[in-house]
């Protein structure tokens, strides 16, 4: 069982950092969300022996700074384009995964309230 987050509005609905989604993605929205893919190729990140817990969407970012540090080692200073775009994707993918988990939140609060009401 994973660690619950957020505050009692999160707990009341029995909500986890790491439960799946339970509600069509697609559910309350107008246009067509594309589900997002990873860019980097499983064989790239082990042979750049890039640890599990850094194999996420942002894995192709982290492979182009890894690519540079190696070039450039001493003068690092000269990779800080690629640190930034992997740090700024790691804090657009941490955004979109609390979007994520308030969206879940608020569709079982309204489930709870409909099926209360009924």
């Amino acid at each position: 069982m994973g660690q619950i987050m957020g505050g009692y509005h999160a707990r009341s609905v029995d909500l986890n950092s790491d439960d799946n989604p339970t509600f069509d993605p697609q559910a309350g929205f107008q246009y067509e969300r594309k589900q997002r893919e990873m860019i980097a190729k499983e064989e790239d990140l082990i042979s750049a022996r890039i640890p599990n817990k850094y194999r996420d969407y942002c894995a192709h970012y982290l492979l182009d700074y890894q690519v540079c540090r190696y070039k450039e080692m001493p003068l690092l200073y000269r990779c800080a384009h690629e640190k930034h775009n992997y740090l700024n994707c790691e804090q657009q993918d941490y955004v979109l995964r609390m979007k994520e988990f308030e969206r879940e939140r608020r569709l079982r609060v309204r489930e709870n309230r409909i099926s209360a009401t009924a």
